[in-house]
């Protein structure tokens, strides 16, 4: 089985697109796979680093600030088309696969056109502008959530949920007691897990700086804290010598798994990754949907969990404000978090990776 793989620009995107992959690689261990980006974005980094080969087209996001500046994007898209079309002659996919996100669009496009089956992963519970364009001519659909025929035909919807990193759950169980011992804390605590990305989230940092003398007063809780490295080193000057003990401050977080393991409760963004990932593991989560991203889709995959009463919501400006005595109040109400982590381990699809191979095969004829 040859597949072509795309997507990409954000590791929203990347990581389930890896995750297909290796599913694929499992189940059929001689398929040739090739990935097809966006040159310069973050897949033409990680994808190689996990032992799959990637070509790169010059495709952009539209700009939708500054519309002047459409007129290269638009070129860059008409010659993306053009060198998909010779990827597809060369390569011969038995099948493409399309993750969401602008590089997908030239590649899944062209394939459609040549007679090639295609299978779409739409990520998040509000769908995006490139997955509605290639939706029409797509063999199959693949979701995280239900009620995706507001976006896409029924008959071609597969309610798969999201590929997670295939380690997610091994040894997860036995994991806490370690934990605990690897960040300092104290077991008879509770602790609070505040991370927004490798980069950090400005509004999460505010809102901890805003309750950091309540942290200081409330003796029964405990916090990791990720600052992310855009904000670490002036943090770190801010709260010299006056960071309560009980909050531990970090640039970053390595071991996200260990990390979990030590959280009762998560404050984090809501992208459909981080989402998946907790509900897999069952976590009770406050999440403060980013305001950056596109389409506002955030915002929307927090309020499905909301909805299910299987989440709380934030949003950036009331976490800037209230972050922490929310996090208190949340975690010093154990029926509540229990409650929490029933319901969003409900949304759990831990074998979505399998699911989503299991329709490519169809489409082949496998």
């Amino acid at each position: 089985m040859k597949v072509m793989i795309s997507g990409g620009g954000t590791g929203g995107h990347i990581f389930p697109a890896l995750s297909i992959a290796q599913a694929i690689r499992m189940r059929h261990p001689e398929a040739e796979i090739l990935f097809v980006g966006a040159e310069g974005r973050m897949e033409m980094e990680k994808v190689p680093a996990a032992g799959f080969r990637i070509v790169g087209l010059p495709v952009r996001g539209f700009d939708r600030s500054h519309l002047w500046k459409n007129i290269k994007v638009l070129w860059d898209l008409w010659v993306s088309l053009r060198k998909a079309r010779m990827l597809i002659n060369d390569f011969q996919p038995d099948a493409a696969v399309g993750v969401g996100g602008y590089a997908s669009g030239p590649l899944l496009k062209a394939a459609a056109s040549k007679g090639i089956p295609t299978l779409i992963q739409e990520q998040n519970s509000y769908a995006g502008v490139t997955n509605k364009l290639l939706a029409a001519n797509a063999r199959s659909i693949c979701v995280a959530y239900p009620h995706m025929d507001r976006y896409f035909p029924a008959d071609k919807i597969v309610l798969t949920g999201n590929p997670v990193r295939q380690d997610l759950l091994q040894t997860y169980d036995r994991m806490r007691e370690d934990a605990i011992q690897r960040y300092g804390l104290d077991p008879s605590k509770k602790t609070l897990l505040v991370f927004g990305g490798s980069l950090g989230a400005r509004s999460l940092n505010e809102g901890m700086l805003t309750g950091l003398e309540s942290l200081r007063a409330n003796k029964d809780v405990q916090v990791i804290w990720q600052t992310g490295s855009y904000y670490y080193q002036a943090l770190k000057e801010q709260l010299k010598d006056r960071l309560p003990e009980n909050v531990h401050m970090h640039e970053f977080l390595y071991d996200m798994q260990m990390a979990y393991a030590a959280a009762d409760l998560i404050v984090s963004r809501a992208g459909a990754g981080s989402i998946s990932e907790l509900s897999l593991l069952s976590k009770a989560v406050i999440l403060v949907p980013s305001p950056n991203v596109a389409e506002d889709h955030q915002t929307k995959n927090a309020r499905t969990l909301v909805q299910e009463e299987a989440a709380v919501l934030l949003t950036d400006a009331e976490a800037r404000i209230r972050l922490v005595e929310t996090a208190i109040s949340l975690i010093q109400q154990p029926e509540v978090l229990e409650t929490l982590k029933k319901n969003i381990h409900t949304l759990a699809m831990p074998d979505a990776a399998n699911r989503i191979v299991d329709e490519l095969e169809k489409i082949v004829g496998i």
